[in-house]
């Protein structure tokens, strides 16, 4: 499954179908190996600055709009259904709060140590799930896409799957997915274990055999499984999420209480590399915010990923002046769209260099990286 780690590198240069293949055939695109590999734009459940997340309508504007790969976050339902949701708290993403039909089942749950009070995706049939409508997560913050709160469907993997493979078959070119496994540990002790499931759903579809797949998640056991049973797949590639203050909710539960921080030494990225392609931190682990609120010099993580052979993403720019950093921000207000900001914060970390990037908003991600290549 790996290369050399300069030649894994250099395999990003080309499109996303493309590059993946040769990463994972260890030769370059076109059998070149250049200086500096093209960075993915992952469309962030979607492109949700304008649209709300995980639906359809966000899934097509993303595609519309650049992305690279569009980012379906899963849980499951009680059926055992993988539905396209950000948690399995239903209660600010769809409608549920607003369904009587459904108001005995709002109850307060312990989720990776965290316990928190909604709706919940594995309290709900597939059918039921289907009878809700989807909502904008940061409301009034998006009025655009709070307009159309009501209209969406949620949606399963497969009707996901379904729609990308449609949209790459309209636009010609290929369209990535990056799926990301949500709270492994905490679904498989109430007996809703997701990998088997989610390689089922994969397997299912023809589209998959060859499109590029880069499935992520907080935790390490999972990954390692998957890694496992994936190392033989040409197109499927593992992403280690990673965030300085969280801890991994499947090693806490082992008795290992050890931050992201403590972990992200060369030599824990270097046993990351034994099992997934790419680290990908929150982008202020990355380059970290001053007392300020502007970003200082970017820390050793980069170069120690890449040195350790690893490929760097990282989460999430939002074009709202509330998510920039100081540098960047207009005098329009915290909720004020700052399109150009977010570009130039964008430019920064590509300059820093990064392999791929997650953004809520796919049109500002691919001016920041084709502008900043021209």
């Amino acid at each position: 499954m790996r290369a050399a780690p300069i030649t894994r590198r250099a395999a990003l240069a080309g499109t996303a179908a493309a590059a993946l293949l040769a990463l994972a055939e260890g030769t370059a695109v076109g059998g070149a190996s250049p200086a500096r590999p093209k960075p993915l734009v992952f469309g962030h459940r979607g492109a949700p600055a304008h649209r709300p997340e995980h639906t359809l309508a966000s899934y097509a504007l993303a595609i519309a709009d650049g992305a690279d790969f569009v980012e379906p976050d899963l849980v499951p339902t009680k059926d055992g259904v993988l539905i396209v949701r950000h948690e399995n708290n239903l209660s600010e993403t769809t409608d549920v709060s607003a369904r009587p039909e459904y108001a005995a089942r709002r109850t307060t749950k312990t989720i990776d140590g965290v316990a928190m009070t909604g709706w919940f995706s594995e309290d709900f049939t597939f059918a039921e799930i289907k009878t809700l409508r989807a909502r904008e997560r940061l409301g009034s913050l998006r009025p655009e896409s709070q307009r159309y709160d009501g209209m969406f469907q949620v949606l399963s993997f497969d009707e996901m799957i379904d729609f990308a493979a449609a949209e790459a078959a309209a636009r010609g070119r290929v369209v990535g997915i990056i799926p990301e496994i949500k709270h492994s540990s905490y679904f498989a002790s109430i007996g809703l274990p997701m990998e088997q499931r989610f390689l089922d759903v994969l397997g299912a579809h023809s589209y998959l055999s060859s499109a590029p797949v880069i499935v992520q998640s907080f935790e390490i056991a999972n990954l390692k499984w998957l890694h496992g049973r994936s190392s033989a797949t040409r197109n499927v590639r593992l992403m280690q999420l990673t965030e300085n203050d969280a801890a991994p909710a499947d090693r806490v539960a082992a008795g290992d209480k050890r931050t992201w921080a403590e972990r992200l030494t060369p030599e824990g990225l270097r046993e990351i590399a034994t099992y997934a392609d790419f680290v990908a931190p929150y982008c202020r682990d990355l380059i970290p915010l001053g007392p300020d609120g502007r970003l200082t010099a970017p820390t050793a993580l980069i170069g120690d990923a890449h040195a350790a052979g690893l490929l760097v993403g990282t989460w999430t720019f939002r074009p709202e002046n509330h998510f920039l950093a100081a540098d960047f921000r207009d005098g329009a207000g915290g909720g004020a769209r700052n399109p150009g900001g977010s570009v130039a914060e964008i430019r920064l970390y590509l300059a820093a260099g990064i392999d791929g990037f997650f953004t809520d908003d796919p049109r500002l991600g691919r001016m920041a990286l084709d502008g900043a290549r021209a």
